[in-house]
C-alpha cells in the first residue's frame, strides 16, 4: 500500500497535467489566459467543438504550434472522449515543444454532455444537459 505522502504526490502530479470541462469553462468565464486546442481532425471540428477553441490536429502540432501558439501562454488540449488518446498525444507533442500544457479529461464528449457552449461551422449548437454527468437545474 502506498504511503500517504506518495498518494499526495501522485494526485498533485495528476492535477498539474489534467483539468476537466467544468474547470476549463470556469477559467474561460473568469478570463484566465490560456489557449484551448482541439486536436481532432477537420471533420470532427466541423461537426462541433468547444466554444473558444482553436483547431490544430495532433498530427500537425509539431509544425503548426510554433507558428500559431504563444509559448508564454498555457495550453489545454482535448480530443473526442475518455476513449480517445488524441488529447494525450497532443499534450505530449506540445510538452515536447516546451509548452505548459494540460489535457482536458473527458474531451469534447463530456464538455457537450455537461451542456457547456459548443459551436459548429454554422454557429452555436443547442445545449443539452446529461443528468448522468451534471446537475440539471430546471
Amino acid at each position: 500500500m502506498p504511503s500517504t505522502d506518495d498518494a499526495i504526490a501522485y494526485f498533485r502530479r495528476r492535477l498539474q497535467h489534467e483539468t476537466d470541462p467544468a474547470d476549463v469553462y470556469a477559467a474561460q468565464r473568469a478570463g484566465e489566459r490560456f489557449t484551448l486546442v482541439d486536436v481532432r481532425d477537420a471533420a470532427a471540428w466541423a461537426q462541433g467543438r468547444v466554444h473558444g477553441a482553436v483547431h490544430i490536429p495532433h498530427a500537425e502540432l509539431a509544425t503548426r504550434a510554433p507558428e500559431e501558439l504563444d509559448p508564454a501562454v498555457p495550453v489545454v488540449v482535448y480530443c473526442w472522449s475518455p476513449g480517445c488518446n488524441g488529447g494525450v498525444r497532443g499534450a505530449l507533442a506540445l510538452s515536447s515543444l516546451g509548452y505548459d500544457v494540460k489535457e482536458m479529461i473527458g474531451g469534447f464528449e463530456y464538455w457537450a454532455r455537461e451542456g457547456l457552449p459548443t459551436v459548429c461551422d454554422a454557429g452555436p449548437l443547442p445545449r443539452s444537459f446529461d443528468p448522468l454527468v451534471t446537475v440539471v437545474r430546471r
